[in-house]
């Protein structure tokens, strides 16, 4: 039976939760040969893959591994949710990472040349992508766990459950119509007007540091964690301390470490953050948004009951490591959790019973 909307059942087979491939295919291949599935992901135990999102950008091959996703999905042996790279390409966003969505020449003209490699996509592999990505939930769930790409809050999942959007694109815009008169207010107030004006003029020129802005990141702050969607992929962001420099913009909102307040007594299981293998450097390339596991350990549960786990072992960050000449070692890992084994697995074959 196929399920819709945008919070689905969890299958409820022995789990293995798949963290953000970014088109890391050869990652990918490691990391479910190490998890004993063979090219069709199929698994002797039966076991089901649940992908936390971000499939896409940055890596080699987007298009392979969001084609294999669709395949294993419409063949009952995997699951998946949005996440914010997702989003982006449903919201026609170029971002930094993304340009083989786009035209084929986007990263001359505008890109970064650390994608230049990328697989580009056609028009019609791009309406293929759209459709799939159209028909994936926001969150899935069962008594036990949940999963979501980026952040479980309470008030985004409840207004999910009362939306009757048909997708996460039509429930994004619905909220973001729901915010438009409070923003436009906001938006009245000279002095924000004037903070984002100048905001919009300095974003993209990283030798200029914008100076404190805290009117309009208040407004953004705003625009953020009133919208579902956003919040879900994207997580709860509040004002920075100062502007900080990541990927590709100056950026006035800060992640926070939501897990600290969690108290759900149902578990759940994310991506996005960056969580950097333990004897890894921070990402220089992401600015002042890192540092959110700081001093604990990349194979430990979080949350106030230990319940909450960010699976996000930053394989996304093996473009820059190939642009520094890398090319085989790489310090950013795919890394997926077994559920309800509590165990965590890497493509490098690193195991850890957590």
């Amino acid at each position: 039976m196929k399920h819709r909307g945008l919070i689905q059942p969890l299958a409820t087979d022995p789990l293995d939760v798949i963290g953000d491939v970014h088109g890391e295919v050869d990652a990918l291949d490691a990391l479910l040969r190490e998890l004993g599935y063979d090219a069709k992901a199929r698994h002797p135990e039966g076991r089901r893959l649940v992908f936390v999102g971000d499939l896409c950008d940055r890596g080699p091959d987007s298009i392979e591994v969001i084609q294999r996703v669709q395949a294993w999905i419409a063949a009952g042996r995997a699951q998946c949710v949005l996440g914010n790279h997702e989003m982006n390409l449903l919201r026609d966003e170029a971002r930094e990472g993304n340009g083989w969505f786009f035209d084929e020449d986007w990263h001359q003209d505008h890109g970064d040349p650390r994608f230049a490699d990328c697989r580009p996509a056609d028009v019609e592999t791009r309406a293929d992508i759209l459709h799939f990505l159209l028909s994936l939930p926001l969150v899935l769930e069962r008594a036990d766990l949940r999963i979501v790409h980026a952040c479980p809050d309470p008030a985004a999942l409840q207004a999910v459950r009362a939306s009757k959007a048909s997708n996460a694109v039509a429930l994004y815009i619905e909220a973001e119509a729901a915010l438009r008169a409070e923003l436009q207010a906001l938006d009245a107030d000279p002095l924000c007007s004037e903070q984002g004006r100048r905001y919009h003029a300095l974003m993209s020129q990283r030798e200029v540091q914008p100076e404190l802005m805290p009117l309009f990141a208040r407004r953004e702050a705003r625009q953020q964690n009133g919208n579902p969607v956003r919040v879900l992929t994207s997580g709860i962001e509040l004002p920075a301390v100062e502007p900080f420099w990541s990927t590709s913009k100056w950026r006035l909102l800060g992640r926070t470490r939501w897990w600290q307040q969690y108290d759900d007594s149902v578990a759940v299981i994310f991506g996005h953050y960056w969580r950097t293998p333990s004897g890894v450097a921070q990402p220089a390339h992401k600015g002042g948004i890192h540092g959110l596991f700081e001093d604990v350990p990349d194979d430990v549960w979080l949350g106030r009951s230990g319940n909450a786990f960010c699976v996000d072992h930053c394989v996304g960050l093996r473009f820059a490591e190939r642009a520094e000449g890398v090319t085989a070692g790489f310090s950013g890992r795919l890394s997926a959790m077994r559920w309800p084994e509590r165990e965590l697995v890497m493509d490098n074959g690193r195991h850890s019973i957590t």
